[in-house]
């Protein structure tokens, strides 16, 4: 089941929202825990067992980390963590690590070409993690109650593709939130916005986008080819911070403050402010329990350098068991590396150079992100830098005047226009007394307009579901 699906909008949405607003808060919690194994049922079948593993295994262990003296702490918070990582490493990394391994002549394809990618099982594995670590670290309480802890781990909004919550950014909620008819509505608004974004946006561009990315690599012409990475870098935070929008927009609903995920990151100006505009749960996370425990940059210059590359390797490998994925996260790394070592951010450029010296950065490290091998990747890099007119531009007939306008419309947005223009005239807009109902008749003829296009679309998850 999918946000942007008929069954979740008008069937599974409306119900839990209608019977939760009548539940005490114990009962809220166990209506709003079984909706969400429901909602992920529904989806992935018996693979629902692997979430529940999940949360009994992070519940039982924060109670025992919580407990123990401070040695056996350690070691409860090392088998956790590694009883975590080995579900994921099996249904995520199993095929991959074969595959690089002296074993793949000893295992055939068969014996794990089976194993079936829970949906979700990074975000609900890294969330477990944090758990148990702030337990350990003595920043939070280990959780007594199942349904509260499950409920944190399983939370159906942010289930399967973030943000990445930790324990301690919801535990507030789980014992006392308030539903109201002011958070619904800005709530509402804010699943809108990020429904739009999917629907009308990241779907219509993805049409070209597969187009381009599907077709004959070797014969793509040079502007073909920088109109799909162009497209694909728009499809992408569409996609994804539309996710992110409709997830806090359901917490919101529900009587939870789910943290921002996406903060324009195409206007950064280095690779540096990229990562703290772009995934920010995922970066924040790497930060605090990887980049910090292995010495951030209070280890002198060398220290720092290194634990960077962990970090990348690592970001680049939790989006999937590819080396393209790899490279994907090397690279950001290296960019940063030479960032930190030439001080990048304090030299005096005009900032439009450091702007564009960004998204070709960031454009060309897609290309390894959408394709799905390095030989791939690099017969478009080719077509990308060959000027050549000649080839197939089969994909430019998907270009009509209505593909033109989204595009037009993504590159506008994707920049904090409306804010600006909102601040400029903020005196005027005050006085307006219709302002209220203006925004609630636009984001009704925005549901209107997603809707249409859900009615003419296919079936199109989340680009970060296989995550």
């Amino acid at each position: 089941m999918v946000f942007s699906s008929y069954l979740f909008l008008f069937f599974f949405l409306p119900l839990v929202i209608l019977v939760n607003r009548f539940l005490s808060l114990k009962a809220s919690n166990v209506f709003l825990l079984l909706a969400s194994l429901l909602f992920y049922a529904s989806g992935e079948g018996l693979l629902v067992l692997l979430l529940l593993v999940s949360i009994f295994w992070n519940f039982s262990f924060g109670l025992l980390i919580e407990k123990a003296a401070h040695k056996e702490k350690k070691l409860y918070c090392g088998v956790a963590i590694i009883g975590n990582l080995s579900l994921l490493a099996y249904y995520k990394y199993f095929a991959f690590l074969v595959d690089n391994s002296p074993l793949a002549k000893l295992i055939t394809e068969q014996r794990y070409s089976d194993i079936i990618l829970p949906i979700g099982i990074s975000f609900f594995t890294f969330q477990g993690i944090s758990y148990l670590v702030d337990v350990y670290r003595k920043e939070v309480p280990a959780e007594k109650s199942i349904v509260r802890l499950g409920l944190f781990i399983s939370f159906f909004p942010q289930l399967v593709a973030g943000p990445i919550v930790k324990y301690k950014e919801l535990a507030a909620f789980l014992s006392h939130r308030v539903t109201s008819v002011d958070k619904t509505v800005e709530g509402s608004m804010r699943f809108i916005r990020g429904l739009a974004k999917k629907v009308i946006i990241a779907d219509t561009l993805a049409i070209v986008v597969d187009a381009i990315f599907i077709e004959n690599l070797s014969a793509l012409p040079t502007t073909v080819a920088w109109t799909g990475v162009l497209l694909y870098s728009l499809q992408i935070y569409y996609d994804f911070s539309g996710y992110s929008d409709m997830a806090i927009g359901l917490g919101l609903i529900f009587g939870f403050r789910i943290p921002e995920n996406f903060n324009y990151p195409y206007i950064s100006k280095s690779v540096r402010e990229f990562w703290r505009r772009w995934h920010i749960s995922l970066s924040t996370w790497f930060r605090d329990y990887v980049y910090i425990p292995l010495g951030g940059n209070r280890q002198g210059q060398s220290r720092t350098l290194f634990n960077l590359c962990v970090v990348f390797f690592l970001t680049g490998l939790w989006h999937g068991a590819s080396w393209n994925f790899v490279l994907w996260g090397m690279l950001h790394g290296l960019f940063l590396i030479l960032e930190r070592l030439s001080s990048f951010e304090k030299i005096r450029l005009p900032h439009l150079l450091k702007h564009i010296y960004l998204l070709v950065v960031v454009g060309l490290s897609w290309v390894l992100f959408r394709l799905p091998s390095f030989a791939d990747a690099l017969v478009y890099y080719k077509s990308l830098f060959s000027f050549s007119a000649t080839g197939d531009w089969y994909s430019y007939v998907l270009m009509t005047p209505y593909v033109w306008f989204v595009v037009l419309i993504a590159i506008i947005f994707a920049a904090p226009i409306l804010s600006k223009i909102a601040a400029l005239f903020s005196v005027s807009l005050r006085r307006l007394n219709y302002l209220p109902l203006l925004r609630y008749v636009g984001y009704f003829c925005l549901a209107l307009l997603c809707m249409m296009e859900l009615s003419m679309s296919s079936y199109s998850p989340f680009i970060y579901f296989k995550f």
